[in-house]
């Protein structure tokens, strides 16, 4: 039998089993972990989640030091570890022009840690020990240098790396190796000529060079937000005037980080041709202990969010979460009382590695 429903339309009588279904409606299926992490394995995540929660200790580590009196200056990456990591990952490492080479600023500590820095390694740079791989204890916070990976000195001058990186990138080119070079820098230091000089030189049609080209937007420049000083939408913009490939993204979420790095640099080892991103990240410490290494409210802790998801999901739990965030806090305390017992760079040494091998490496000598 048909009935007629408001509208005056002829339609079939529900059943008693339709009519059940309404009245206790079935709850959707949330989607799998897997899909919730765009088809990434559990091991990659755990192995992600670790690696971030490592250096984000490390870096509130070298915050305290600090604040103790105990080194001059800190400057470092707190929320950008969910860029750095996915990028040290990815990387082809080793050394020499068989491997990628990294141009990296000093908000790169995430990215050392996943290629297998020890904590102790930027303790004793911080605390400007003798003992220090990077730079004999003789340079700030977080300017590593790693000749076993191919990781170029950190400098203090601004984004002067992305220059030097179409070097490596030239000579990579030269030798046919499927290699490419990584910069990295910040979205202030973008106003500066070595970033243009970079877009010219990594572009030259017939002569493009085989390099990712990254720019960390935190949204300020020391103390100058990013809005003001601007014209452009994004700054990845930028790259199209030069055919680049370019894209951006949300730097906070390292799942859509390891994708679009993974994308990108599977398409320069095939074409040789650089390739853009702009990944949009957190500063959540200030911009250095010169403007107070303050934790800064409103901004996304990537960290955070990401454990909070991995937790969600079931691939971790809150205990664990928690033993790893003390197992690595008892690692920084035990780094830096190591570090305390280890010697100052000497006046003797002070002209040491300046210019390895050459005949100006030590003036005493002339």
């Amino acid at each position: 039998m048909k009935i007629a429903n408001k509208s005056g339309v002829r339609v079939a009588p529900k059943s008693k089993t339709q009519l059940s279904s309404k009245k206790t409606p079935k709850s959707s299926k949330p989607s799998s972990a897997k899909n919730a992490f765009a088809g990434l394995s559990k091991d990659l995540l755990i192995q992600m989640h670790d690696l971030m929660v490592k250096s984000r200790v490390l870096e509130e580590r070298l915050i305290k030091i600090y604040r103790a009196g105990e080194s001059y200056f800190w400057i470092g990456g707190p929320g950008e570890e969910a860029w750095g990591v996915p990028l040290g990952l990815l990387a082809n490492v080793g050394e020499g022009l068989k491997h990628d080479f990294f141009h990296l600023h000093y908000r790169c500590t995430p990215t050392l840690i996943a290629l297998g820095m020890p904590m102790i390694d930027s303790i004793r740079l911080m605390m400007n020990r003798a003992t220090d791989p990077s730079t004999g204890g003789r340079n700030f916070s977080n300017h590593y240098c790693f000749p076993q990976w191919n990781v170029a000195p950190v400098t203090s001058p601004i984004e002067v790396q992305y220059s030097i990186a179409c070097g490596t990138a030239h000579a990579q080119k030269r030798a046919g190796y499927k290699t490419l070079s990584i910069v990295t820098g910040g979205d202030a230091g973008t106003a500066e000529g070595d970033f243009a000089s970079c877009l010219v030189w990594a572009s030259r049609k017939g002569n493009e060079l085989p390099l990712l080209i990254t720019v960390q937007n935190n949204k300020w420049g020391i103390s100058t937000g990013f809005e003001g000083m601007h014209g452009e939408t994004y700054i990845a913009d930028r790259a199209k005037a030069f055919n680049i490939r370019s894209r951006v993204i949300n730097g906070n979420d390292p799942v859509q980080t390891y994708l679009a790095l993974k994308e990108e640099m599977e398409y320069i080892r095939k074409t040789g041709k650089p390739s853009f991103i702009e990944a949009q990240v957190s500063r959540l410490y200030g911009h250095s202990s010169a403007s107070g290494a303050n934790p800064v409210n409103n901004e996304v802790d990537c960290v955070k969010e990401f454990e909070k998801k991995l937790i969600q999901s079931g691939y971790i739990t809150q205990d664990k979460a928690q033993a790893l965030w003390d197992k690595y806090e008892e690692e920084g305390v035990r780094a830096v009382e190591q570090a305390r017992s280890e010697p100052v760079p000497t006046a003797e040494s002070v002209w040491d590695h300046t210019y390895a091998n050459n005949e100006n490496a030590d003036w005493r000598k002339f």
